[in-house]
């Protein structure tokens, strides 16, 4: 594999600056570091018809979400399909506001309304709250889809990385309690085993923007019990059933210590019967969509992506 020049300049840079990495400091300089690297590297949010914030019920209060109308000619349609958009940043930091550039990239191309909750984040949160929260959003969605124009029976759920990892978790949760019905899991560089001892966390556990000491700062924050580590809502590989689960497309990236894992979990769908489409880019690094702005092949994901969600919403 060669690592693609775009990114490999961005390395360089980064390496370079005096900026801290992540997992290096609190949870609050993470989040201010994280916020300020998707505003320089991300995809500029392209215009859509509306943005506007729901507070949507939750288990501890209500979940602040963003719900995204898409522009163009077809917005005025009632009905529309609905994502989902569970953001990254590792359970502890990311925002509705640090994925805003690709949530309103995916209401426009993909033609649907899309709901990026504010879910709770560790370590003030631990788990687990996040997956609660994420669930919650799911049949708050299902059981207003109407209201905001949108239409119950094509509802996909997506993230990256710790929201790719979230995303599978409530397709998961919804087999579970049957229902809400899903269309689609778009997973994208998804955690799915806490704690993994992959090769691919051996190749790339430095040096690659994310870092295995990197996801151990996370893990640490994110799970407060070692039982915790095993569960199937934090670990969606361990799950021991993955079947009738809804359909799935995942992305993995060639410079990532999340690469295998996400291909185990690609396998495993398959195994258990689930369609599933699964994708490496195996010239990039971990989180390259979020950096879209400076980074040819996440534009590229994202176009795929959107054609992805399409396809899902009127088969």
């Amino acid at each position: 594999m060669t690592l693609d020049p775009q990114a490999a300049e961005i390395l360089k840079r980064a390496a370079e600056s005096d900026t801290p990495g992540l997992g290096e400091g609190s949870p609050e300089e993470g989040r201010e570091i994280f916020a300020g690297t998707t505003a320089l590297l991300g995809l500029p949010a392209p215009e859509v018809k509306q943005i506007s914030e729901v507070n949507i019920p939750g288990p501890n209060g209500d979940i602040r979400s963003k719900v995204i109308f898409p522009a163009g000619e077809n917005s005025d349609t009632d009905n529309l399909p609905i994502l989902i958009y569970y953001h990254g940043g590792g359970w502890v930091i990311g925002s509705p506001e640090s994925h805003i550039g690709e949530t309103c990239f995916y209401a426009n191309e993909a033609n649907c309304i899309v709901i990026v909750p504010d879910y709770r984040l560790a370590p003030e949160h631990p788990f687990p709250a996040a997956p609660q929260d994420c669930y919650a959003v799911l049949e708050w969605v299902s059981a207003n889809a109407a209201d905001i124009g949108g239409d119950a029976s094509k509802i996909a759920v997506a993230g990256d990385s710790a929201g790719g990892n979230l995303a599978a978790v409530v397709a998961q949760m919804s087999k579970v309690n049957k229902g809400p019905d899903l269309a689609l899991q778009l997973l994208i560089y998804p955690a799915t085993r806490m704690g993994a001892s992959t090769q691919s966390y051996k190749d790339f556990n430095d040096g690659y923007f994310l870092t295995g000491q990197a996801m151990n700062w996370f893990f640490n924050h994110y799970l407060k019990k070692a039982a915790h580590w095993d569960n199937p809502l934090a670990s969606p590989l361990l799950s021991k059933d993955l079947s009738g689960l809804a359909p799935a497309y995942v992305m993995t990236a060639g410079f990532d210590p999340l690469r295998d894992e996400g291909k185990a979990y690609a396998d495993r769908l398959k195994d258990a019967g689930v369609p599933v489409d699964y994708v490496c880019y195996k010239s990039q690094i971990h989180g390259f969509v979020s950096m879209a702005g400076a980074l040819d092949e996440g534009k590229q994901f994202l176009r795929e992506a959107a054609a992805v969600l399409r396809k899902a919403f009127t088969s």
